[in-house]
């Protein structure tokens, strides 16, 4: 089993940046590809940035440019840096991999 802890959310103005982090524990020397994800109320989960060990990434399109996403794998840590945030990005962000996931840290955008 794999462990997830997510941190790093708040309540931030329009425009302004948080940075999210995920540790992960337990059986996680197979671990590849970590994930960022974001449920909304009333809609699906869907994911936001992927990294893989090797450090390649993927952002879903409305974020591109605004977030990115790294990992430090001695600290089995990865972390979402949010930047020029909108009131559409407020969400329960989770962290992901291998098919766990954490428990969500609430992010809302808000004047």
């Amino acid at each position: 089993q794999v462990q997830l802890v997510e941190s790093g959310g708040g309540l931030v103005q329009p425009g302004g940046s948080l940075r999210l982090s995920c540790a992960a524990s337990g059986s996680i020397f197979n671990i590849g590809i970590m994930g960022w994800y974001r449920q909304a109320p009333g809609k699906q989960r869907e994911l936001v940035a992927s990294i893989t060990s090797g450090g390649s990434t993927n952002f879903a399109d409305s974020v591109k440019g605004r977030f990115t996403i790294s990992r430090d794998n001695a600290k089995n840590t990865v972390y979402l840096q949010m930047n020029s945030l909108k009131p559409e990005d407020t969400a329960v962000y989770y962290c992901g991999t291998l098919g766990y996931f954490g428990q969500g840290t609430q992010v809302i955008v808000s004047s």
